[in-house]
Order: structure tokens, then C-alpha cells, then sequence
């Protein structure tokens, strides 16, 4: 059997995934500064957090964004999530709550901005065969638009993920990850083809939990210092060790992954902060 020219060799698949994007994420943790805290009456503490709580119940309210805060355990006090439509939008929900008088009483422990981010590594693989199989140029004019009429056509069916309601789940769980790019093992040297693979295995997992736990994806690759964010939602917090352990077993985590900190905290409805907070 000869062997195949250069020509017969099958070629390589543009290396960067397709993406489609949704709802912008801030995330904002705080830890209550217990010297200007403590110094207030009861009372004073109270009014505080009933104006907070006034002004979260009117966040919640309106059509253009969601909002939600947990207590924290471990890390911080307070952890505030946001969703909006926009990046500026999220900027405005960041001023506004500067804005309340427990601002003043609160000192940051982290942020974290995002979008919500779904891969598609399968379609993208599936994508590029068909075009090269056409004799389309990567990249060329042609390639563009049917690349483009995939991400339309996927970012359409994928909506209700893309924007998604903000679980009502009683706990949360927040970290940032990257993908390795040392010396030895680097995510983005390895092809498309085995890349989507290794996600399709990763994914499987995620997905015996489904009726447990809400995962969300955000992107922020250029945004901020890692380069992507999860969100689980859930209303028993065991699972959230239960998935994060066995997803540290299949290739994907086990070689490629990098995990940053851990944030845990418990969903409080505006009536509950009081509660929460001060008990």
C-alpha cells in the first residue's frame, strides 16, 4: 500500500472553538467591617439592611436584569450575583449598589466579571468538515458566512441557556478555572478534534447531575484574570463536592485543569438578610 502524499493528508481544523454568547455576570463578595459594624446600635444596623433589602426588592423586580445575594460561608459576608444584558448594564448594577448606605460598611473580598458562554465543540468540528469538504478556505468569505449562519442558527435554539433565570436554589457555589498552558501540558496546542472529545466526556458527567444541580458557564477569557467562571446551583450543598470530585477524574480536569478559589453561600430572599446577617 503507498503511502499518503501531502496532499491526501487530511487537513488541519482551525484550532479555536465556536462560541455563543449570552447574559453578563458580575459576581461581588464583601466582608462586613466589623469595626464600623459593631459601632453602630441594633438598630441603626437594621435600618441599614432594611434599606439594602427595599433596594434589592426593586432590582428583582425589574424586566432588564436579575439579581441575587447569599451569605457567605468561609470567604466573606455577603456575595451579590448579577445578570444583565450588557456589560454596561453591569457596571450600572455595580454603581447602584455603591450607592446604598451598607456599602459604606463593607469591605471587598473579590469580583469576578463574565459572560455566559456555551462551547460548541461538536458543531464546531462537524462545522469546519463540511466547509473543507466544500473546498472552502478557512476563514475566507464564504467560510465566514456559514460559520455565521451556524452560531445564528445555534444561538437561536440555545436561548433559554444563554439567558437563563437566576436559580432560586438555596445554595451556590462560585470559582474560576483556566485550561493549562505549561511546558508539558498545553490545552491549546492539542487539535479541535481532540479537544471536543475530551469535553463531550466532560460533559457526560455534568449531565448525570442535572437534576440536582444548575451549572452555568461564563466566559472570561480578555475580561478578567481567569478564563471562565462556574456558577452551581443547588438545594443540597454535598452535591457540590459530589460533581466537582468525580469531574476531577475524567481527562479534561485531571490533565488540563486549574481551579481557583472556592466561594460558597446561602441564597437570602430581601426578607431574610436581617435574619441572615444579624440573627
Amino acid at each position: 500500500m503507498s503511502e499518503p502524499t501531502a496532499n491526501s493528508l487530511p487537513a488541519a481544523l482551525p484550532a479555536v472553538p465556536l462560541t455563543i454568547e449570552g447574559a453578563w455576570v458580575l459576581h461581588l463578595m464583601y466582608r462586613i467591617d466589623r469595626g464600623k459594624w459593631n459601632a453602630l446600635t441594633n438598630l441603626s444596623r437594621r435600618d441599614l439592611l432594611r434599606e439594602f433589602a427595599d433596594d434589592l426588592r426593586q432590582t428583582q423586580s425589574r424586566e432588564d436584569g436579575q439579581t441575587a445575594v447569599y451569605a457567605m460561608v468561609g470567604k466573606g459576608d455577603l456575595m451579590i450575583i448579577c445578570f444583565r444584558e450588557s456589560l454596561a448594564a453591569l457596571q450600572e448594577a455595580q454603581r447602584d449598589f455603591l450607592r446604598n448606605s451598607l456599602a459604606g460598611y463593607l469591605t471587598p473580598v473579590a469580583d469576578y466579571t463574565s459572560v455566559i458562554e456555551l462551547g460548541l465543540y461538536e458543531s464546531s468540528v462537524k462545522t469546519f468538515r463540511a466547509l473543507e469538504e466544500k473546498g472552502l478556505a478557512p476563514h475566507g468569505e464564504l467560510w465566514q458566512a456559514a460559520v455565521q449562519e451556524t452560531l445564528e442558527r445555534q444561538a437561536e435554539a440555545m436561548a433559554p441557556r444563554l439567558y437563563p433565570r437566576l436559580p432560586e436554589s438555596q445554595y451556590v457555589c462560585f470559582y474560576p478555572m483556566d485550561r493549562l498552558r505549561g511546558e508539558a501540558k498545553n490545552w491549546y496546542t492539542v487539535p479541535i478534534e481532540e479537544r471536543a472529545r475530551m469535553m463531550h466526556e466532560h460533559g457526560l458527567v455534568g449531565r448525570r447531575y442535572a437534576g440536582t444541580v444548575k451549572q452555568i458557564i461564563t466566559g472570561s477569557i480578555g475580561l478578567d484574570d481567569w478564563e471562565w467562571g462556574v456558577d452551581l446551583f443547588s438545594d443540597d450543598p454535598v452535591v457540590f463536592k459530589k460533581l466537582i470530585y468525580e469531574m476531577r477524574f475524567d481527562e479534561v480536569s485531571a490533565v488540563y485543569a486549574k481551579f481557583g478559589k472556592f466561594y460558597v453561600g446561602v441564597r437570602c430572599a430581601p426578607a431574610e438578610l436581617e435574619e441572615r446577617l444579624l440573627g
